[in-house]
């Protein structure tokens, strides 16, 4: 089977695609497929599903989801459920199975083995294709508990990370004017994220938009001032520095530390 979290929940097998109804099994898988292959204990499952309202008999209700989500994950010729108990808790095997977070997870670090190595063709190859597994916000409808909480707010740093990375690749293979309309949503989307910024400036400046470039930084800093009370970053400063003074040197591209 085929698990995916990068969107809204689902589950593909040989006859098609799967979504389940009920909200607190689904809970209950997303938090198992987190951590998969580890396990995890009923306490950190109850608070999952119900936060600080547990009911009375948590325990026993949570071992009847965890039934009935075996069944629903049963398949003919498997014989054993890839959900097994393992004191405290519960924990999901992936055996042969295979979960989308985890691929995304290991292009992306393959990528930046690339980037690092100097192969921004392969790295861009690399991102463009982690990318693609991604649906839409992860898991957005299930942000309640812990597990799934931070799980989210870690894939977000990188899928952001993978994006930038994936621009920065444009940018060192001298295709920036593919990628200024991309990044003009992106600042609008995330419009304290500087990085975002800093790309866009550079995508303008080597499209020979100087004035546009620098527009951006005004934008930036008027974001940045009305919303945190802050300058701009060196790195965005130092840039709209090099742009004034137009800098005829070819400007670096921007990559995240190693």
């Amino acid at each position: 089977m085929r698990y995916e979290i990068l969107g809204s929940l689902r589950i593909q097998d040989e006859t098609g695609w799967m979504t389940i109804s009920a909200r607190k099994i689904e809970t209950l898988l997303a938090a198992l497929l987190i951590r998969a292959d580890q396990v995890v204990s009923i306490e950190q499952l109850i608070a999952e599903i119900w936060g600080a309202n547990a009911p009375r008999r948590a325990t026993a209700a949570l071992h009847v989801y965890v039934c009935q989500l075996r069944k629903f994950l049963a398949r003919p010729g498997r014989r054993d459920s890839p959900i097994v108990t393992r004191s405290p808790g519960y924990m999901l095997q992936m055996g042969r199975d295979t979960l989308d977070f985890q691929m995304f997870d290991e292009l992306v670090g393959q990528g930046r083995t690339h980037a690092r190595a100097g192969r921004p063709d392969q790295a861009l190859a690399t991102f463009e294709t982690a990318l693609k597994l991604w649906r839409g916000p992860a898991l957005a409808e299930l942000r309640n508990g812990p597990i799934i909480n931070g799980f989210v707010t870690w894939l977000d740093e990188i899928h952001l990370e993978a994006i930038e990375m994936t621009i920065s690749c444009y940018l060192t293979l001298g295709r920036h004017r593919e990628v200024v309309g991309w990044l003009h949503t992106l600042v609008a989307e995330h419009p304290l994220h500087e990085a975002f910024y800093h790309l866009l400036m550079m995508a303008l400046f080597r499209s020979e938009r100087r004035a546009d470039a620098l527009k951006v930084y005004r934008g930036a800093r008027d974001t940045l001032m009305r919303e945190l009370g802050l300058e701009p970053g060196r790195t965005l400063v130092e840039l709209q520095q090099t742009i004034l003074l137009s800098d005829p040197e070819p400007l670096p591209v921007m990559a995240r530390p190693a």
